[in-house]
């Protein structure tokens, strides 16, 4: 039985300015993510990994460190630790480095919130390909000779299309799953099959989550994975 912990980067920069960041270089975590990420080398201390797989971009980096700091030499040499391009963050193409406010407004939108299956980023991906090349990178690890947990480093709607593959719904529901900064994910498999343990997991109190907004923000945090709800 191979566990596998999604763990999606802590709050950016890009988050805080309402920015998509793709795969803009020098994206680096906001100070609300920094404490995001201590917040998670806390909760995973205890946790044994045998590999840690991270997104080539630096926010994702920048999550895991503490706790990667936090190993001992002996456990640190133990756990195999790569980057992972499969794990990347979608390339957006000309959408990248925009604000989501005025992607909201562009006719393909529509697309990207009612079937992102068909949607193919101008001069980027196709949300199917990213799909295709996430699930690669958690297929790598699932395989073990014995009982392992493995970690996974990565975006939120890389993360939401992995879950939506490995519960069988379609990638135009895909909207539909929630996946915070600095959430965790837990998979299981059991080598032919994967279960979802927990989702969308954070350290957040329940009443975050009934409190309404001051107003409607729409549909503007439904691509790139949204910024979180503040604690």
């Amino acid at each position: 039985m191979t566990r596998i912990l999604l763990l999606r980067h802590a709050h950016s920069v890009a988050n805080a300015k309402g920015i998509l960041a793709g795969r803009t270089p020098g994206i680096t975590l906001s100070e609300r993510g920094v404490k995001q990420s201590l917040e998670v080398a806390t909760r995973l201390k205890e946790v044994t990994f045998s590999q840690i797989r991270i997104s080539p971009m630096e926010r994702c980096a920048e999550t895991v460190q503490p706790l990667i700091a936090n190993f001992s030499k002996t456990a640190a040499k133990k756990i195999n630790i790569e980057t992972d391009d499969d794990l990347a963050e979608v390339d957006y193409g000309k959408w990248t480095g925009k604000k989501l406010a005025v992607l909201s407004k562009e006719k393909s939108w529509k697309i990207v919130q009612e079937t992102p299956s068909a949607m193919y980023f101008p001069g980027g991906e196709g949300l199917l390909d990213v799909q295709a090349r996430a699930m690669r990178g958690l297929n790598k690890v699932s395989k073990s000779a014995g009982s392992e947990t493995k970690l996974l480093v990565s975006h939120g709607d890389v993360i939401k299309a992995i879950v939506a593959s490995v519960l069988g719904t379609h990638l135009d529901h895909f909207q539909k799953i929630v996946i915070d900064p600095a959430s965790i994910t837990v998979l299981d498999f059991n080598g032919k099959d994967y279960r979802v343990l927990t989702l969308n997991n954070t350290l957040d109190p329940i009443s975050s989550f009934l409190v309404q907004p001051k107003k409607s923000m729409k549909s503007i945090a439904l691509l790139g994975g949204g910024s979180g709800r503040k604690r």
